[in-house]
């Protein structure tokens, strides 16, 4: 399975993901692009792209997109913030299809 991880995430994040080939916006070269054309740059080359926005599926037409999209909710985009949703991340890109948006949270309040 190949990721996309959005420019908006820490690059170390593929650390947390050995299992996975990832990519992050940067290395592709696609920094800066907007939204609905980086969507479809990516779904012609990855599976899921991970991103922390959460207007993404307001803002763009997303019924045409082929890749599968994952959300994170964390408080901010530091790794300190991210790190305790991974496990949440793991188990969805189990299960995600083609297409389908999945936010990703944490079970732990606070």
């Amino acid at each position: 399975m190949k990721l996309l991880i959005d420019e908006n995430l820490p690059r170390k994040i593929k650390n947390f993901l050995p299992e996975y080939e990832i990519n992050t916006v940067q290395e592709m070269g696609w920094a800066g692009i907007k939204n609905g054309e980086l969507l479809k740059l990516a779904s012609e080359q990855f599976d899921v792209f991970i991103t922390l926005d959460q207007n993404l599926q307001y803002q763009q037409n997303l019924r045409e997109t082929t890749i599968a999209i994952c959300v994170l909710k964390a408080r901010s985009n530091r790794l300190i913030d991210i790190e305790p949703l991974i496990p949440n991340l793991k188990q969805s890109l189990i299960t995600i299809r083609r297409g389908e948006i999945l936010e990703v949270t944490t079970n732990i309040e606070g």
